[in-house]
């Protein structure tokens, strides 16, 4: 009895054993792919996050070389607005105004810039003729809302022609275009009756790259004095819109400007183009129309006379 009971015990812990390392054998075997399938899960998931993460920065570069760029203005500077006209041409023009003009009040000269002169040969009994001429320089710079400087240009030149040709109380009004002028350019002529006389204005818009250079003058003859010819007005103004436009050049390196003081003003058209690019991309600030000098001058002639 005591050797079976000896057998019986000997034989349940063989079977102990046996049992103990089977289950041993089937958690060790349950927990291999347990750990490859945790390792595959990791894996994956890291290498998710990094295709991601390059298919991000792929994208952002993509995004950053689409983004449209626009093309830098071709003029950077202006000319001193009350250089661009030779003696000889001042003298003309107005000829007891002398050669000093009246510059404008202008934040920055670089972008809008202007400048008048006013002349009143007083003939006594006889009357006085009056004449007054004013130049504004506008230049346009490009940026991404705005679109070119030229294209912006191109805009406010047509606006000034337009505001030039609907002037209120101005009678006989007449536009052509002026050749030899800039890229572009137009004459507005127009008759104006004030109490202190009959004023003969004339408008010059030129466009030249990215600026937009807009020649005012008129003329009249006060307190009974005869009334100049319109003609004549026109052909001294458009002389003088030459120059201007040749002095805007010659400020971004082309031509010669107004220089030798000859008047010619043949505008410096046959000059090579080869403009100096603009340094700055900020948008100059957008311009209001020029105000039309009839009444500025008129009261200015009342003050001489």
């Amino acid at each position: 009895m005591q050797r079976r009971a000896q057998r019986d015990d000997q034989q349940r812990a063989e079977r102990a054993i046996r049992t103990g390392g089977l289950n041993r054998v089937v958690a060790a075997a349950l927990a291999v792919p347990v750990m490859v399938l945790a390792g595959a899960c990791s894996s994956d998931s890291d290498s998710g996050s990094g295709d991601g993460a390059q298919g991000a920065a792929t994208a952002s570069e993509g995004a950053a070389s689409a983004a449209p760029t626009v093309q830098a203005a071709a003029y950077a500077a202006l000319p001193d607005s009350c250089k661009t006209l030779s003696k000889k041409t001042l003298k003309d023009l107005v000829p007891k105004g002398g050669t000093s003009g009246k510059e404008g009040t202008s934040s920055d000269t670089a972008a809008r810039a202007s400048c008048s002169w006013s002349s009143l040969d007083n003939n006594g009994v006889d009357g006085s003729q009056f004449r007054w001429l004013n130049v504004s320089l506008l230049r346009f710079e490009s940026d991404q809302a705005g679109g070119t400087g030229e294209a912006q240009a191109k805009t406010y030149y047509a606006k000034q022609v337009e505001d030039a040709q609907n002037v209120s109380g101005a009678k006989n009004t007449k536009a052509e275009p002026l050749a030899g002028t800039g890229d572009e350019a137009t004459v507005v002529r127009y008759d104006l009756k004030k109490k202190e006389g009959a004023f003969k204005q004339q408008t010059v818009v030129a466009l030249v790259e990215n600026v937009v250079v807009t020649l005012d003058y008129n003329g009249a003859g006060l307190a009974g004095d005869e009334t100049p010819k319109a003609d004549t007005l026109t052909t001294a103004a458009k002389k003088a819109a030459k120059e201007v436009v040749a002095s805007v050049r010659s400020a971004n390196g082309e031509g010669t400007g107004v220089g030798s003081g000859d008047g010619s003003g043949d505008g410096g058209d046959s000059a090579s183009k080869s403009p100096a690019p603009s340094a700055s991309t900020s948008k100059s600030s957008s311009a209001a129309p020029s105000e039309t000098p009839a009444e500025d001058a008129s009261k200015s002639a009342v003050a001489k006379s």
